[in-house]
């Protein structure tokens, strides 16, 4: 299907292609024959994997970015994913960067975006994720296996000064956490001008014990643990890494999402080598894993890890889920572009 429409969508801009993808996806979603149709032809194998006090269809999820306020859940949870991730999410709506801000790198099998979180803000967002959800409170355990696990991936808004970052974050965790599964914390794109400096360990401490005391005051209301994950960037020296862990140990936050675009562009051959932004694809694959194997080596199997960036095709994801198995005997999920697609890669395993 996808090789059907990849000239169609390749004739268009970036961007624009993005939001036609998307509001398929949405109106289907919105059509019980539809979605009876998606999942018939993308239906994965059940791989089951409980973490987190979560139960996962199968290992293989949607990354955040591609529906950032939450329009088309029910269109998503038709193609076969474990769990799918919306956002980022702001408090308050932002246009994000001007555009041309996405660019395909054809040649290097690679994109470079500089969107800048750009969204409706957490109230647009929350709306959506409520109708989402009223099947799966409506059906029970049947509802459930009809919609996978659902996370929210949390920024803050452009304007908002580093120093009162927390605050941004807080309010987003009283917005989603009575509705998602899990929560991320977004502390590591590259297109918020400062926002990579909350990775280092001063900032970070602040900004997690002000989350970790907003859940731990909050959850008997809930009644609940949230499950908290803070993803990170594959820019850090080893020294920033080891910094950036051990914060996130010492809170108490439940995994890490390894790893976000790279600035990185050595090797890179494309006319828009040069466009700043973040980094994805095929040339981020072996800085991610690099930084993954780091990781997994460092936290020697004491909360998961979820790998994201530069898993382009099943076997990308296989190698990852052995290095799991290697340090921490697995990886609970992972990220997957399109191309590689839930049904495929479940399939492998």
């Amino acid at each position: 299907m996808y090789a059907l429409f990849r000239p169609l969508l390749f004739g268009l801009d970036p961007e624009d292609a993005h939001h036609l993808t998307l509001q398929s996806v949405r109106m289907a979603g919105s059509l019980p024959p539809a979605r009876w149709f998606l999942r018939a032809i993308f239906a994965a194998p059940e791989k089951p994997v409980e973490v987190f006090g979560l139960h996962f269809q199968n290992p293989v999820g949607l990354a955040a970015g591609y529906d950032k306020d939450g329009v088309a859940v029910r269109g998503l949870a038709t193609l076969g994913f474990g769990h799918l991730e919306i956002g980022t999410v702001t408090p308050r709506a932002q246009p994000g960067n001007p555009r041309p801000r996405v660019f395909r790198l054809v040649e290097d099998q690679a994109v470079i975006n500089r969107m800048g979180f750009p969204g409706q803000g957490a109230e647009f967002a929350a709306v959506n994720l409520q109708i989402a959800l009223k099947g799966r409170q409506a059906q029970g355990s049947s509802g459930a296996r009809n919609l996978p696990i659902i996370g929210v991936n949390l920024g803050k808004n452009k304007d908002t000064l580093l120093e009162e970052a927390a605050d941004d974050y807080v309010s987003l965790m009283r917005s989603f956490a009575p509705l998602a599964d899990y929560l991320a914390i977004n502390i590591s794109s590259p297109n918020t001008v400062g926002l990579r400096r909350l990775q280092g360990r001063d900032m970070l401490e602040n900004l997690l014990s002000a989350i970790a005391k907003e859940r731990q005051t909050n959850a008997p209301l809930r009644n609940r643990h949230i499950p908290i994950l803070v993803k990170l960037a594959p820019d850090l020296t080893d020294d920033e890494l080891d910094d950036a862990l051990d914060v996130i140990l010492r809170s108490g936050m439940d995994g890490v999402i390894a790893t976000n675009t790279t600035l990185e562009r050595t090797g890179l051959h494309s006319r828009h080598q040069n466009e700043t932004g973040g980094l994805s694809g095929d040339p981020l694959r072996v800085r991610s894993e690099t930084v993954l194997g780091r990781v997994l080596k460092r936290l020697d199997g004491r909360i998961p890890v979820v790998s994201a960036g530069g898993i382009m095709c099943p076997e990308d994801a296989k190698r990852r889920l052995d290095m799991g198995r290697r340090w921490c005997r697995s990886i609970p999920g992972w990220s997957m572009p399109g191309r590689a697609g839930a049904k495929k890669s479940s399939g492998q395993f």
